[in-house]
This record gives C-alpha cells, structure tokens and sequence, in this order.
C-alpha cells in the first residue's frame, strides 16, 4: 500500500464505471472509501465488497445529485461512521446530446445541478472537515477545453464551469495547504461511451494514440493526486485523453 494508509475518501457516483476504479484504486493504495450512487445499489454493494475484501472499510450512501442535501448528508455519514475525511472525488455526473434550439431551461437545470452545483455543495460540505493535506479531485471532461462535433453545447458549459470553481477553491484553500485539482477525461471505455460503439472510431481518429483510456487509467491520474507526491500541485487541470485536444 502507499501513502493513503490512513486516510479517508468520499468518491461521489462511485457504483460503476470511472467512479467505482477510482474507489477500488484509492482503497487499493490504502485509503477507507466512502461512495454514493444515485439508482445503482447492488453495483455500489459489490463496489464495497471489493473494498472490504482488500481489508479496508467502505460505505456506499444513496445520494442522487440533484439533491444538496443529500450530498451534505453523506459527508456526514462519511464522517460519522470512518471517522474523517481526507479526499473528496467528485465524480458523479451526467452526458446529454441534444442541438440548442432542442435544449429545454428544464434539461439546462438539471445539467447543471448535478455536472456543476453539485460539486460546489460538496466542496462546501467537505471544508470543515478536511485536515491540512486534504485533497479535492473534480473529474470534468476535455470537451470544457474543446467542443468537436455539435450537440453538447450544454455539457461542455457544466464542465466548464468547474474550470473557474476549481481555480478559485484552490486559492481560497492553499493556506490550509488542501490542494484541489481537476481531471478532464476524453473518451473512456465505460458504458456510457463504449469504445465499441458505433461513433468510437470517429472519436479515435482525433486521438494522437489512436486508443481509449480505460477507467483504470484514470484513476491512476486521481490517485497520484491524491498522494503525498501530489501536494504541491493545485488548482491545475491535468487531461487525460490520448492526445485528442492537442
């Protein structure tokens, strides 16, 4: 095990794809992991079975998004039962495709409460207990940085937004020495986008390695960020997508 012996994270939307490697690595390199799902019980069930079978504790809370104080109850649980709380990876979110003139204030509201606001209610929850040292992790996407094909005008602004958040938090933070720092994943073979589904070649192209991250890999990024290795890189963006938006 590494240096997260000791420690204790909250992984949100951690009952499958790239939120259940990030909760199975973290605990792998030592930590007792927290996770929440919003509609997945038995994945997240089996997430923390997994967790438990390497020895160390693990917790899944039904937590949707859309929800504050959902959000805000499962840090305190988080808390309550593991003690404490070092990391928050904010992970939980949701991908839509729709041209503008189809996207609805409904579907605009929805986007943003559970891809941006959301991730500030858990900042904001988390502060008090964080110790010096604690770490905030926000997964994004690189269509914040570029947007290739139409469609997702409303995503890439969710994820945008997380740009600004993550700078000004890490600011605001840097004198209790807790870094925050942001992922911004390209394609990764999850079932949300298949890397043998029907468009997947068209996103290869793009790539410089003609190849998908897989979950795996991204959370190998999270948990280099999360060590102690790690503790002098805040408010940085770090993209993990082949090449794609070279």
């Amino acid at each position: 095990m590494s240096g997260l012996q000791g420690k204790v994270a909250l992984v949100t939307g951690g009952s499958r794809g790239m939120g259940a490697a990030i909760a199975r690595r973290l605990a792998a390199d030592g930590a007792d992991v927290a996770l929440t799902y919003a509609r997945s019980p038995e994945k997240a069930t089996s997430v923390a079975a997994d967790i438990q079978k390497i020895g160390r504790r693990a917790l899944a809370i039904q937590a949707d998004n859309r929800d504050a104080a959902a959000i805000e109850a499962a840090v305190a649980k988080t808390v309550e039962e593991l003690g404490r709380l070092d990391i928050l990876v904010n992970n939980a979110g949701i991908f839509s495709v729709a041209p503008i003139e189809d996207v609805t204030l409904e579907a605009y509201d929805e986007m943003m409460a559970i891809n941006t606001r959301a991730v500030f209610v858990a900042i904001k929850a988390v502060v008090p207990h964080l110790p010096e040292g604690g770490r905030i992790i926000t997964i994004s996407s690189n269509l914040a940085e570029q947007v290739p094909f139409a469609g997702v005008s409303l995503y890439a602004a969710s994820k945008a937004a997380l740009t600004g958040l993550t700078k000004g938090v890490a600011r605001d933070l840097g004198p209790k020495r807790i870094t925050v720092n942001l992922v911004q994943p390209g394609s990764t073979d999850t079932d949300m986008n298949p890397a043998d589904s029907d468009h997947a070649d068209a996103q290869r192209e793009r790539m410089a390695i003609q190849s998908y991250s897989t979950p795996q890999d991204v959370a190998g990024l999270v948990a280099w960020l999360a060590s102690e290795e790690a503790r002098f890189v805040t408010g940085a963006t770090l993209v993990i997508d082949s090449g794609a938006n070279i």
